[in-house]
């Protein structure tokens, strides 16, 4: 199997797509503060994520699909950190 240059592209900005919110995951988990996180920005971005996969499906495109599942996998759990950390900070 030989991968073209537009392909290899694809497949490292689906892993870079795939793996950008783990540093604030971590940093959130660090710090247990999300003061200085827009919980509006990771609704919208998992929105937006859900509606890409719907059309990736729809245009059965793999690297697409596997990029918006793990960006949606990824948006949900950041979603129960932030929720755990600020209902912490609450308290």
């Amino acid at each position: 199997m030989k991968i073209d240059l537009a392909q290899m592209l694809g497949w490292v900005a689906t892993f870079l797509f795939s793996v950008m919110l783990i540093p604030q995951m971590i940093k959130t988990i660090k710090l247990k503060d999300t003061s200085g996180v827009s919980l509006f920005l990771f609704i919208i971005y998992l929105t937006a994520n859900i509606i890409a996969l719907i059309y990736a499906l729809l245009i059965n495109q793999l690297s697409l699909i596997i990029k918006y599942a793990i960006a949606i996998i990824t948006a949900v759990i950041y979603l129960f950190i932030f929720w755990y950390y600020y209902k912490k900070q609450k308290s």
